[in-house]
């Protein structure tokens, strides 16, 4: 591919979803399923509830001895007994009979709907008030209503979290086939960077991306591994990226990715043997530097040097690659799952040709969201946001009062 011909963000999303991805498979326990992506096709054993339950505390009975009943003309049913939670009534209902049930109570024969209790009184051991009418099916779960035996309830490369995690236990999946997560490294380059703990001198800036990406990948459910940054020295740089890339996946390399005489990354990803230039240069603000390259099959995703930006261009488009790299099938789709929507407070201006990602604050309160202002490369501006709005590469820009969508920290 020509060198800092820009793709679109679209486009990019397209080509490395048609990436070829050598993924394994591992059975885990179900407890350590959480943020990890099914490798297997999940069928319901069994209907779920295996009976009718009951959904409320109250009175188990017939839906029509209750038509008409309120707070002036209640009814009057007789009461047959108590069902408890773990085992099936030993009796069936009649016509103006009840029982008492609980949470999760099966009803009993000759039961179609539950009065919860709020609406009834007990007025003897054996007559209850009834002051509301309920409908047939009211408050109760119906066999197989949750799962039906045979239905397929999740698909290989759905992502679990604690909704599809409790659904697995309902179903009885005490463990699961999941795909193996990528390995990831991170490597800052640049001649200008020096450790935390050192006092930088004019020229120099600390090493921030290698802890600002960690942190940012743990959050979402990655592990990576860092390693030394390098200078601008092809051989050192060269060096570093062969081990790298001999231990991970996918490497991050940050820095050293725009078009400058000292920017060697491109050159010697180059001289790797059968290595493929996927794209470099995006038309996306900021990141328009950025660089992916394939060999064999591990990954390298050169990100901006400037702290912000490779934030940005992490969240914007590393970590929809990484989950999709973890096997996800939809991570493309929806590139960012954490959104809201909002009201802009005031006019955002853009450039077509290229998608923006506008840092803004955003207010619960109101639903409103405000641009932060400041330069690109000022780290303050990402400390006062709480998410990105972004704006289509087709628009020149949004106006004030409009509702966007805000992806959320």
């Amino acid at each position: 591919m020509e060198f800092f011909k820009v793709l679109s963000l679209k486009e990019s999303y397209e080509l490395l979803q048609k990436q070829k991805i050598k993924r394994k498979v591992e059975e885990v326990e179900l407890a350590k399923a959480s943020n990890r992506i099914l490798a297997q096709e999940i069928i319901a054993r069994e209907d779920w509830p295996l009976a009718a339950r009951s959904s409320m505390d109250g009175y188990a009975l017939r839906a029509e001895d209750t038509f008409g009943a309120s707070e002036t003309n209640p009814a009057y049913l007789h009461f047959k007994g108590e069902i408890l939670i773990d085992k099936p009534a030993d009796f069936s209902l009649s016509s103006g009979e009840c029982a008492s049930i609980v949470t999760g109570g099966i009803l009993p024969s000759g039961a179609d709907s539950v009065l919860m209790v709020e609406h009834s009184e007990r007025l003897s051991a054996e007559l209850v008030e009834v002051r509301k009418a309920v409908f047939p099916g009211e408050n109760v779960l119906l066999a197989g209503e949750d799962f039906k035996q045979g239905e397929v309830v999740f698909k290989s490369g759905t992502p679990l979290d604690f909704r599809q995690i409790g659904a697995l236990a309902t179903l009885g999946y005490a463990r699961v086939k999941v795909f193996s997560m990528p390995s990831i490294g991170i490597l800052s380059t640049g001649d200008e960077l020096v450790e935390v703990s050192k006092k930088p001198e004019p020229g120099q800036v600390r090493d921030v991306n290698t802890y600002t990406l960690k942190a940012l990948l743990t959050k979402y459910g990655f592990f990576a591994r860092t390693y030394n940054f390098v200078p601008d020295d092809k051989e050192k740089l060269k060096e570093a990226i062969k081990q790298a890339l001999a231990e991970v996946d996918v490497l991050l390399l940050s820095g050293g990715s725009s078009v400058g005489t000292r920017d060697l990354t491109l050159e010697v990803l180059k001289d790797f043997p059968g290595s493929e230039i996927l794209f470099h240069g995006l038309a996306l603000s900021p990141g328009k530097p950025t660089l992916m390259v394939r060999w064999q099959d591990k990954f390298v995703l050169g990100l901006p040097g400037q702290v912000t930006s490779a934030q940005v261009v992490l969240m914007v488009l590393g970590l929809p690659f990484l989950r999709f790299v973890a096997g996800e099938e939809g991570a493309f789709a929806n590139p960012w799952p954490y959104k809201t929507r909002a009201r802009l407070t005031r006019n955002i201006a853009s450039k077509q040709g290229r998608f923006d990602f506008v840092r803004v604050k955003f207010d619960p309160e109101t639903n409103t969201v405000t641009p932060v202002l400041g330069k690109s490369g000022l780290i303050k501006t990402l400390l006062l946001a709480q998410g990105l709005v972004p704006i289509a590469d087709n628009l020149e820009g949004l106006l004030s009062g409009q509702e966007v969508e805000v992806w959320l920290f």
